[in-house]
């Protein structure tokens, strides 16, 4: 995978190519606005309060709190890119401990363009402020790691490398605003409530818990707009199931960039092993542009 190196603020900013070289401006956009919320099935007639007394928006909200007391979950990922009339997916999966911020996802990239070999699949170690890749490309050596400070990153690592941190889409989800309910539906066999909204990623940056800020805030510099449309499913223990979120960006050409990054969850309390890697093993050579 090779790594375009952009700057902002004379600082370093390693962008994933096999997400950009396919990502192109495309028509992606939140659904049209949904009924009120006190019209849906699952709430009351007052101001669309869930059956407790929360509002959707303050479900939406408590995401993150919720997957931290569940401590760990099976993780899927799929990042989908537009270039002319073609789609892209970047699909990962692996597993996240909430509690120590930490995840390991294998993300498999697609075909190049014009051709034909696959890439290897490249390993991805989530942990805040930082992302450690393995097999990533770029003149880098089979058995090295490379280390990204996600807090240089222009977009705050939420689509670099082609998957979007789970307990970072669940942080952005602090800044929850314009929550409608869509109603029930089903994900992976399990009965879920579907919510739409907005997240504002300066907000965010804001109010999310200490280890999510710093690259937030730079997300919150980099994107196009601060905010990003969601769509988030939750089951009925109020944990975030599936999430999609609706980013938007300019990239070098100045021409404006959708991606949609969707996170989905199961298998809550799996056991979850994720190891640094030793200092010895990161890769500090020149990575080919």
């Amino acid at each position: 995978m090779v790594v375009q190196q952009h700057r902002r603020g004379g600082g370093k900013v390693a962008v994933a190519a096999a997400v950009l070289g396919v990502m192109a401006a495309s028509g992606c956009s939140g659904d049209g606005a949904e009924a009120a919320d006190d019209e849906r099935p699952g709430f009351g007639a007052a101001h669309g309060r869930l059956a407790d007394g929360r509002t959707p928006t303050d479900e939406v909200r408590a995401a993150a709190d919720v997957l931290l007391a569940a401590g760990s979950a099976r993780a899927r990922t799929a990042m989908e890119t537009a270039s002319g009339g073609t789609r892209v997916t970047i699909r990962g999966e692996g597993a996240y401990d909430f509690r120590r911020r930490m995840g390991r996802l294998t993300v498999v990239l697609p075909k190049d363009p014009a051709g034909t070999a696959e890439h290897r699949p490249v390993t991805e170690l989530m942990t805040p402020g930082a992302l450690y890749m393995k097999n990533r490309g770029a003149g880098v050596p089979a058995d090295k790691w490379v280390r990204i400070d996600t807090t240089t990153l222009a977009d705050g690592n939420l689509v670099t490398g082609g998957a979007t941190d789970p307990l970072a889409a669940a942080e952005l989800l602090r800044s929850a605003r314009e929550v409608t309910y869509a109603g029930e539906e089903s994900s992976d066999g399990v009965r879920v409530r579907h919510f739409r909204g907005s997240a504002d990623i300066a907000l965010a940056a804001r109010v999310a818990e200490p280890y999510a800020r710093a690259a937030l805030a730079a997300a919150a510099k980099g994107f196009a707009t601060d905010i990003v449309p969601f769509d988030a499913y939750f089951d009925d223990e109020g944990r975030l199931r599936k999430v999609r979120h609706r980013f938007s960006f300019t990239n070098g050409s100045g021409e404006t960039v959708a991606v949609s990054s969707t996170t989905t969850l199961y298998g809550f309390g799996t056991p979850v092993s994720v190891r640094l890697p030793d200092a010895r093993t990161i890769y500090a050579g020149r990575i080919r542009v």
